[in-house]
């Protein structure tokens, strides 16, 4: 997209320096005219109907045309320029437009992950509370079960005994 606005920014600059050259060649023209008009003027002082005049005359004329068709295809040549200008215009509010687009959508999906890390961290928080307990019941059953295992001993040891005892008696 950025290769397409300096194409036609590049373009638009080629069209600006083709409109001022065409300038340039209006005045200087205009230049030849106001300069032919004066030798015109002095020629026909001092001829008053000769070849001359009609050569200069013509030459005027020539001029006069060169500079109709030289205005009108400067009216063209602003009409492209401003056609140009206006594509490049859109152009660049669209661009402008996607960017602003694209900002907020990156802005909420940031906002969206922000949300998802803390949802994360609180989760990993309490995973690791119950890691912790299921750490501390598991001990506190260890222990029963010694304990437990210990008294299974003692009541085996002291019905062995009592089995003794009760066959001695």
């Amino acid at each position: 997209m950025e290769a397409g606005f300096s194409e036609m920014r590049n373009e638009l600059q080629s069209w600006d320096a083709f409109w001022r050259r065409i300038q340039l060649e209006c005045q200087q023209l205009h230049t030849q005219l106001l300069k032919i008009r004066e030798y015109k003027d002095i020629q026909e002082i001092q001829i008053k109907h000769g070849s001359s005049c009609v050569q200069l005359t013509e030459q005027l004329e020539n001029k006069n045309n060169d500079l109709l068709l030289l205005a009108q295809s400067q009216e063209h040549q602003q009409e492209e320029l401003n056609k140009i200008r206006n594509s490049v215009y859109r152009e660049q509010q669209s661009h402008c437009s996607e960017q602003e687009r694209m900002k907020t959508e990156i802005s909420d999906l940031t906002e969206e992950l922000h949300q998802k890390e803390i949802t994360i961290a609180t989760i990993m928080e309490k995973a690791s509370l119950l890691e912790r307990q299921l750490k501390m019941e598991l001990e506190i059953k260890d222990k029963l079960l010694a304990k437990q295992q210990l008294l299974d001993f003692r009541y085996k040891v002291i019905k062995s005994e009592n089995t003794h005892l009760k066959g001695m008696v």
